[in-house]
């Protein structure tokens, strides 16, 4: 059996470490391996919301997606393809099987509901209710199975005015005040030049989260559970600071108008202990707004007169707007280059971090050490594994993301029996 290094030994170029001892392309998921070995999932999801089901195949899980005619279209969705199918497709749904089923016709319905019979999780990851329009909402699997878990995740929820609203992956952070606009050169309004979509991926997590406590009763009680995700409040949750902050805000303001307070960016816009300063060679981030840190810094810089002049205070002193001293800090960080100040600031003992873009991160030595990457088989794409590190265990490899119906006999045969497998 090929197993990952769960302390994501990597090289450079992803292959995975001899201590791991992955082998690439391995249909792994081995029936018994790993913490959610046992557990039965049906996945019938599309685009984003494939993330649920993914960590929890990467837990052990059996995953079967289950997909209409023509598949999910996420093969074709995102940059770069690969062997024919998108960097999404490779990610989302490895380590899952998947089986064709067009839900519209009565014949395969049957074979659903006999299969959820059987589960322990249903995902529906589609806009709300579109399970229940095909006849195969809550009650009737409910009814077929009381310990089933059935989570739904979705943009906006079945709450709400917007509970039925089309949306994608940046629509949920713009909604919760995570991604305002910003103007491009010609002065249009534009999305932010880089982000990373939030809403997207932290919801999926929260889903599998809800999963695995929904699963913790069910098997004491029997008792199953129905539980929804919207990637839109997934996303307010991340955003709790900026939220909470403002409601307090207006509280404090006895209900009169209030200005927003400014995005986390614009609060240390002016700072100069909290900053970016050019390397010799690139960038960093420069952050000991405690005062141990900045004498730390200042003893290891060899400024001490920096400290002297600026103690500053003990905690969260940010110096905004000190020019001075941020011109004076700007010429010492364009004299080393960028793994010299990370070499001073581990031997000295302050927060600083590189600033880098993604083919800078590749090749950064922590990251090659610490971050695991699910290896490939020629011509497909290796994948970014889980963040959770097994210290004592290894997990198997998950097997490559399937193609469409690529497992439809194997997991009738391996859930209903040799009868209905055929």
């Amino acid at each position: 059996m090929s197993v990952a290094n769960p302390n994501g030994a990597a090289n450079a170029n992803g292959a995975a470490d001899p201590a791991g001892a992955a082998k690439p392309g391995g249909e792994a998921n081995t029936p018994g391996a790993g913490p959610l070995a046992g557990v039965k999932v049906l996945d019938c999801s599309l685009l984003g919301p494939d993330g649920a089901t993914m960590h929890l195949a990467d837990f052990g899980a059996d995953v079967v997606k289950i997909e209409p005619p023509g598949g999910d279209y996420v093969r074709q969705t995102g940059w770069p393809i690969i062997d024919g199918a998108s960097v999404f497709h490779w990610q989302l749904n490895r380590g899952k099987r998947s089986v064709l089923l067009d839900l519209k016709q009565s014949g395969d319905k049957d074979i659903f509901l006999k299969l959820a019979a059987k589960a322990d999780v249903v995902l529906e990851g589609m806009r709300p209710g579109a399970l229940d329009k095909l006849g195969l909402g809550w009650d009737k699997l409910h009814a077929a199975n009381p310990k089933l878990v059935m989570c739904s995740v979705s943009g906006y929820g079945s709450v709400g005015p917007y509970s039925n609203m089309a949306a994608h992956s940046f629509g949920f952070d713009s909604w919760a005040g995570l991604a305002p606009s910003t103007r491009d050169e010609r002065g249009f309004a534009a999305l932010p030049p880089t982000y990373a979509p939030i809403g997207l991926t932290v919801g999926p997590l929260f889903a599998a989260l809800g999963i695995l406590a929904c699963l913790l009763r069910a098997r004491e009680s029997g008792q199953g559970s129905r539980i929804e995700v919207s990637q839109s409040a997934a996303a307010a949750a991340v955003n709790w600071q900026m939220l909470v902050g403002q409601r307090a805000h207006e509280k404090l303001a006895g209900g009169k108008p209030v200005e927003p307070l400014p995005m986390p960016g614009m609060a240390v816009r002016e700072a100069v202990r909290y900053q970016y300063y050019a390397s010799k060679d690139g960038c960093v981030l420069f952050m000991p707004s405690e005062r141990k840190f900045w004498r730390n810094f200042c003893a290891g810089a060899g400024r001490n007169d920096l400290f002297e002049k600026f103690p500053g205070k003990e905690f969260a002193e940010h110096e905004s707007g000190n020019h001075e001293l941020r011109r004076a800090l700007s010429e010492v960080f364009l004299e080393k280059t960028t793994a010299e100040w990370l070499d001073i600031g581990l031997k000295a003992n302050f927060p600083i971090a590189p600033v880098y873009d993604a083919a800078q991160a590749l090749r950064d030595p922590h990251f090659q050490a610490s971050i695991n990457w699910i290896p490939a088989r020629q011509n497909e794409s290796e994948t970014l594994g889980m963040p959770v590190r097994f210290l004592d265990e290894t997990l198997p490899v998950p097997r490559r993301a399937p193609d469409v119906g690529q497992h439809n006999q194997e997991v009738l045969r391996d859930w209903l029996g040799a009868a209905e497998g055929g």
